[in-house]
């Protein structure tokens, strides 16, 4: 497993952009395929994003496809979310989350369940 810390959250104004990261420590990063969640107050937690370990090809949620890119730096043992075109819906906690054994559903629907490493979560609130 490795250890996340995401970073990069905050308060933004509704069509505003932002830019999550997520660092890891630990010498299997490039090995884990990486993953954020987000969850809402009185809502279960919902896949987002997924990129691969092996070719980094991501897969993303309908709710979010077109406004959110997922990247990976290994060499810095990180993974970002940049987020675009924000609206109220997507204010929540964003965690990102990371498995050696996952490979990224090619339907972009992931479960929480199928990742072993998790970070402790980021708030992110966008204003309307």
């Amino acid at each position: 497993q490795v250890q996340l810390v995401e970073s990069g959250g905050g308060l933004v104004q509704a069509g505003g952009s932002l830019r999550l990261s997520c660092a890891a420590s630990g010498r299997t990063f490039s090995r884990n395929s990486m993953g954020w969640f987000r969850q809402a107050p009185g809502k279960e937690r919902e896949g987002v994003v997924c990129i691969n370990r092996s070719d980094g090809s991501t897969y993303y949620a309908d709710t979010v496809k077109g406004r959110f890119t997922i990247s990976r730096d290994n060499s810095k043992k990180t993974v970002y979310l940049q987020m675009n075109s924000l609206n109220a819906e997507d204010s929540a906690v964003y965690y990102c989350a990371g498995d050696v054994m996952l490979y990224c559903p090619p339907d972009g629907h992931l479960m929480a369940s199928d990742f072993a490493s998790w970070g402790q979560g980021t708030q992110v609130t966008v204003s309307s």
